[in-house]
């Protein structure tokens, strides 16, 4: 390392770990990012001691998104799965206005580029990704040395580095992602450089994802396969984690976006090089596979697996305890379905997610806004009937007059009030649509919901205009009429107190079933109709209570052979995907890579009209957000005039 670089401040170090440190200590498992590297001037002094070494480990950390936070999670509320109330601007961020088609080149939203526009206040906006990677090189860079630090085991010196080249990947993975072709920051430029040194250009996407694959390769081998210290080290990297973001960077590249996508042919640096390889290669898909089941066997090798609610104390009865095999997968703690779980970014949104209830007095929620996540229309209907089929392909069960009023019996009693009138889309649905998703006259089952844990005569919902959930409000408002029940925890603390306990937790980044439902996805692309591919839906389905895949379609569906064929199979596991991972910040991306985005947000925001106080009046669709998605603009974030006008190597995405 240059002297000049060497005598890189840490000043915004220091303020970044310090705004992680006041606004991030949720619990002990995240104690070992409370750290911040005191009264270090120089890069010399902080790779002198391992105890400085270490600090500065955890500021490369630090930098890993938000995903736990709406307010930073741009995939959340940047496609179709949550909308705001309409009117209500006060609490609209600018993942939600990308939603609104409001994406603008001159000062763009969700800026990671700058690292600005991410959030309601400022706090983090400034944590730039691009200092996150030029952190990665200089402890990098440091870590090799073997003069610095001379306090350190190789063992423990070999895992750092290991964790700085996952990092520096995952950042460029991140960036990747939403701007396509990225400049590639293998090392960093001395800051005594003349400043055309300084330029960069964007590099081709296949070298972008071979660079990016490589750093994860050479982490892989240098990360522990398990975190034996739980207590302090819960969140750092290990290998499964590693080869989870390799297999999703591949299966990103192998995707139609990336692969043989014939919108960005001519898009070309200033030197004229291509930065889309305009030709379809399905080799990318046998490296994904191939990626995704290493990825999957060294986390079952590890004992990771799909949750399931067992040791069942409380007497609930089979359907409740499905459902909670769905919610539980997202909110248990460090659960064992969670391959990576976000430390440094627990989930902080329940409060947005549940509405007030019946029955108990959790109708306060201490002041805070309220159960205004609310799921659109098209996302309602995008679950499964009982029988496990799409609603527009169930020949037994019809949904043709899915506003049609019906009255809730006993037998509906796990889902819906007995008693209840509410539409027929509410009735005859799979488990997890009830798992996910709260309603007018739904039960919204919670430990506490009751005095004695049972889940009869649980909480459940009035949504209508000026009942406890609905609409009236100036600002608690599910502007639907459905809400995410999914994201909050069935233990948090609800009943009979002015303002709920939530029992938050660590954001799951990657769980296994999202894994297997990326085999199922890339084994069908290589093998078309694959039985193997079926047999990692399956796994999915039968956790959250449905037959598989050929029992269901074959029985139910008016398409009984479409999982024969690959474009059949396809479409399934497309919407199985969609099904399992709503909520999760999982959409956007997906319907990007598959080149789906501009059919799917393209779709009119519809929901109940939430003004009407009466079945009658209540159960009407109601037209709400006209979305818009430009093809291929919207397809990638616009980098922005700033820095297109600061660095004359730099070309804008097409559109922009």
């Amino acid at each position: 390392m240059k002297n000049s670089r060497k005598k890189w401040k840490c000043s915004s170090l220091h303020f970044c770990m310090l705004l992680l440190v006041m606004t991030g200590c949720l619990s002990s498992c995240k104690k070992y990012l409370d750290v911040v590297p005191d009264n270090v001037s120089t890069i010399d002094n902080v790779f002198k001691l391992r105890v400085e070494a270490e600090k500065y480990l955890f500021t490369c950390y630090s930098y890993l998104p938000k995903n736990g936070d709406g307010w930073y999670n741009a995939a959340l509320t940047g496609a179709d799965e949550i909308w705001y109330p309409q009117n209500d601007q006060t609490h609209w961020h600018p993942a939600f206005r990308i939603a609104q088609g409001q994406q603008t080149v001159a000062d763009p939203y969700f800026n990671e580029w700058q690292g600005n526009l991410k959030g309601n206040n400022g706090t983090f906006n400034y944590l730039k990704i691009w200092n996150a990677i030029r952190n990665c090189n200089i402890l990098l860079e440091n870590m090799r040395d073997l003069t610095k630090v001379p306090d350190i085991t190789s063992t423990e010196r070999s895992r750092w580095i290991g964790e700085g080249l996952f990092l520096k990947a995952y950042y460029h993975y991140y960036m990747l992602r939403m701007y396509g072709p990225i400049p590639l920051m293998n090392e960093n430029v001395p800051v005594d450089a003349d400043l055309t040194s300084s330029y960069v250009k964007r590099a081709p996407v296949d070298e972008c994802v071979n660079a990016i694959s490589d750093w994860l390769d050479s982490a892989t081998v240098l990360l522990p396969e398990r975190i034996i210290n739980q207590n302090t080290e819960l969140g750092r990297v290990t290998q499964p984690i590693a080869l989870a973001v390799k297999a999703k960077l591949l299966v990103m590249a192998a995707s139609p976006l990336f692969n043989g996508n014939p919108d960005y042919a001519g898009f070309t640096n200033k030197d004229g090089a291509a930065l889309f390889n305009p030709t379809f290669d399905p080799n990318k898909w046998v490296k994904a596979r191939d990626a995704v089941k290493a990825a999957i066997e060294s986390a079952e090798a590890n004992n990771f697996a799909l949750y399931k609610y067992t040791n069942d104390v409380l007497g609930l009865s089979d359907a409740t305890k499905t459902q909670l095999n769905v919610r539980n997968a997202i909110t248990q703690r460090w659960g064992p379905e969670c391959v990576w779980g976000l430390a440094q970014s627990y989930f902080v949104n329940e409060s947005l997610c549940m509405p007030p209830t019946e029955r108990g007095t959790n109708n306060n929620h201490g002041g805070q806004l309220q159960g205004v996540w609310a799921p659109p229309m098209k996302i309602v209907k995008l679950f499964y009937t009982a029988n496990g089929v799409p609603i527009e392909e169930d020949k037994t069960l019809s949904f043709n007059n899915y506003d049609q009023l019906r009255t809730a019996t006993v037998a509906d009693r796990y889902n819906i009030e007995p008693g209840f009138t509410t539409a027929r889309i509410n009735f005859d649905r799979e488990p997890r649509f009830y798992a996910d998703l709260g309603f007018d006259g739904g039960i919204w089952y919670m430990k506490d919901g009751n005095a004695t844990s049972s889940d009869i005569g649980t909480f459940y919902l009035k949504a209508k205009n000026s009942q406890r959930a609905g609409f009236g409000d100036f600002r608690n408002w599910s502007e639907t009429g459905y809400f995410v029940k999914k994201l909050v925890s069935w233990e948090s603390t609800t009943r009979g107190i002015s303002a709920p306990v939530w029992r938050q937790y660590p954001w799951p980044e990657i769980r296994l079933a999202d894994l297997y439902l990326l085999y199922a996805e890339t084994e069908n692309e290589v093998n078309g109709g694959s039985a193997l591919a079926i047999s990692y839906l399956d796994k999915v389905r039968e956790r959250a209570g449905l037959k598989g895949i050929v029992e269901s379609w074959t029985n139910y569906s008016n398409s009984p052979s479409k999982y024969a064929s690959k474009e059949g199979l396809r479409a399934i596991i497309h919407r199985e995907r969609t099904i399992e991972l709503l909520f999760e910040g999982q959409r956007l991306w997906d319907l990007k890579r598959w080149k789906e985005a501009a059919d799917e947000l393209n779709k009119d925001i519809t929901g109940w009209s939430i003004q009407g106080s009466t079945d009658n009046t209540y159960y009407k669709e109601r037209f709400i957000y006209n979305q818009q998605f430009i093809a291929p603009r919207d397809y990638f974030w616009p980098i922005g005039n700033y820095d297109i006008r600061r660095n004359p190597l730099l070309v804008e995405n097409p559109g922009w």
